[in-house]
């Protein structure tokens, strides 16, 4: 809520779940009229208590940019003649204050803007920047508990878009900002905190990591799975492995923000890839992390139905594929030799990158 000498504005609402509470607040702060809702983002979570609000202030109007009004339409059924839109870098005057609409499109929906009050030199910016945390504390008070909430956040909804984010880091380097004020989670009163980590996360190069999310059935995926981190760990990598079973997505998809290597511990059954991993690697292929290399491993009882499967289902990496093992029933002295040429190569392949 931003009251300006002449009028005031809201930027976003709630999800409607949390509309009894967006309500409740605006009548603690004795909010008697709202001139504009800034909606930065259509997704509900954002917009979906705007009918509400309209309802609640029927002379408010809705600020946002062309693509974003065609989404209100669709989604919340807004009527067109209460959008104002506006274009990129354009500025709403508040009387004393002012704000400025920055277009970030991709983080994460098309259409997403960012706002900033320029006499305060706040940032609102929308899902960008954003934290899985929820905390009583306004301001970041742990920076470690935030950033890893944010690198969380990051990998889950902002990874498949380091394009587009590597350009909006870009165009946001001509502002002076003192506060980043994110939709979700805590506001950030020391800024450079969490844009030198998005920085490393969309233009730093991979990490000497290997994420090997695997599962087995009897036994033997497993025995490769122990003797591939060992001979890996042996080189100097560090690996992440994640046994599917019981694995939290979402750390899956943290480790996957720095690592240089996928390899995916993949038992055969119904000839083809066990469920878990082709889970994984459906997830893989949807976030699009920087990694460099991928391969499998995994073993089978009558016939190996993995590769091609799961190759086809990782299409969307622009990684290179090295050669798989894969062993018939327990591994054996063949398979192991393997291995350790497969740790070899992985190794080379790092120290080649500069993983290393």
């Amino acid at each position: 809520m931003i009251r300006g000498s002449e009028k005031t504005v809201l930027i976003d609402t709630v999800d409607p779940a949390m509309a009894g509470t967006l309500t409740h607040s605006l009548d603690q702060m004795g909010v008697s009229n709202i001139d504009y809702v800034v909606a930065n983002h259509a997704e509900q979570d954002h917009s979906g208590s705007i009918p509400l609000v309209l309802g609640k202030y029927p002379g408010a109007k809705i600020v946002t940019n062309t693509r974003c009004k065609g989404m209100l339409i669709d989604l919340l059924m807004i009527p067109e003649d209460k959008v104002i839109t506006v274009e990129d870098r354009e500025t709403l005057s508040l009387g004393d204050r002012a704000l400025e609409f920055i277009f970030t499109p991709w983080v994460h929906w098309p259409e997403t803007i960012s706002t900033y009050l320029k006499e305060e030199k706040i940032l609102f910016s929308c899902d960008f920047f954003g934290a899985h945390l929820a905390t009583t504390e306004l301001y970041v008070a742990d920076e470690w508990m935030v950033f890893q909430a944010a690198k969380r956040y990051f990998a889950e909804i902002m990874m498949p878009f380091r394009t587009s984010i590597q350009r909006n880091l870009e165009k946001l380097k001509d502002y002076d900002i003192d506060i980043i004020a994110p939709s979700h989670g805590p506001l950030y009163d020391r800024p450079g905190f969490i844009i030198e980590a998005y920085r490393d996360w969309v233009f730093g190069d991979p990490k000497n990591i290997v994420v090997l999310p695997y599962v087995t059935m009897h036994g033997s995926t497993y025995q490769m799975v122990e003797y591939l981190t060992e001979a890996m760990v042996q080189k100097g990598i560090i690996v992440k492995p994640f046994d599917m079973r019981v694995t939290d997505s979402g750390k899956l998809a943290m480790a996957l923000v720095d690592a240089a290597t996928l390899v995916l511990g993949a038992p055969t059954m119904l000839a083809g890839s066990h469920p878990s991993i082709a889970y994984a690697a459906f997830l893989v292929n949807a976030l699009r992390p920087k990694l460099k290399f991928f391969s499998i491993i995994g073993s089978y009882g009558w016939v190996p139905g993995t590769r091609e499967q799961l190759t086809g289902m990782l299409s969307g990496l622009k990684a290179e594929f090295l050669e798989p093992v894969f062993s018939k029933g327990i591994p054996k002295e063949t398979e192991y030799a393997a291995l350790d040429d497969l740790s070899e190569t992985i190794a080379q392949k790092h120290r080649e990158n500069g993983c290393i």
